[in-house]
């Protein structure tokens, strides 16, 4: 469902990715990418394994440093800036492979994304007594916003479940809950159904959909399975070999017969 039939309204650009080149030694992993970002858009990234999908998502977020090229988030312009520094600007990520903590809670789980909220420091909070109450009120108050975010998800069941005991489709689930966590303005989901049955791609497609509209978080997202990109998307961008190959609606590079021949065509 593309802005046209939600009645989605989306934004000016919040994120413009501006002629990106990347090298692994002589390799290269992109070559002149240029795309951008609306505000309120779900925007995904599509193209066959090996296409430069998660390099681009690495380069946004500050994992990679492109040798050519810049990215404005924003407003600002950076060649390259660290993960944390992204972070600090309204950007947060799942990835592909989950890193959460297995042994930890899910509350605990989705807690760690608030890190960056906190402005009590370490001490005050390891020792709570009336001299530190402020980090006692402060991880109070993170919590109450945690419990929304799991009510959200409809993981109230498992909130206090160690995440490694949970089926993939609600650690991935988690896995969404502590990004949204870090209150993201963009927000990258590497591949979130990857993995999942039918109806957990029905679930996790909803609360995408649910995200963007209520949260008003604009997504970039990977993914594979074609009949949720056209479901869900805005716009599409399309990759093969590390080269941009179509840019428009899901009607539009369903139609384009590069994309159809490089990706739709391959069997992907």
């Amino acid at each position: 469902m593309s802005a046209e039939v939600t009645g989605r309204k989306i934004g000016d650009v919040i994120l413009d990715v501006k002629n990106i080149t990347l090298r692994f030694g002589g390799v290269k992993a992109l070559t002149d990418i240029s795309f951008d970002v609306r505000e309120h858009e779900v925007r995904a990234i599509i193209g066959p394994n090996g296409a430069g999908k998660s390099s681009m998502l690495n380069c946004i977020n500050g994992v990679y440093a492109p040798q050519e090229g810049a990215i404005t988030l924003r407003g600002q312009t950076f060649a390259h800036m660290n993960s944390r520094q992204v972070a600090e600007l309204g950007v947060a990520r799942t990835f592909q492979n989950l890193a959460l903590f297995k042994g930890m809670s899910v509350i605990d789980n989705i807690m760690s994304g608030r890190n960056l909220r906190m402005k009590t420091n370490i001490l005050q909070q390891a020792f709570r007594n009336p001299w530190f109450g402020a980090a006692e009120k402060e991880e109070t108050e993170h919590r109450e916003f945690v419990e929304k975010i799991i009510d959200f998800l409809e993981i109230q069941a498992w909130r206090k479940t160690p995440v490694g005991r949970l089926p993939y489709g609600l650690q991935k689930r988690v896995d969404l809950g502590r990004a949204l966590a870090m209150e993201p303005q963009v927000l990258l989901l590497d591949e979130p159904m990857a993995g999942m049955n039918v109806e957990e791609k029905q679930d996790m497609s909803r609360f995408i959909l649910d995200v963007n509209d209520e949260y008003g978080t604009t997504i970039v997202l990977i993914e594979h399975d074609m009949g949720v990109v056209m479901d869900i998307s805005d716009r599409v961008v399309v990759l093969d070999y590390g080269k941009k190959i179509g840019d428009g609606t899901p009607l539009e590079v369903r139609s384009n017969p590069e994309v159809i021949s490089a990706y739709l065509g391959a069997g992907h």
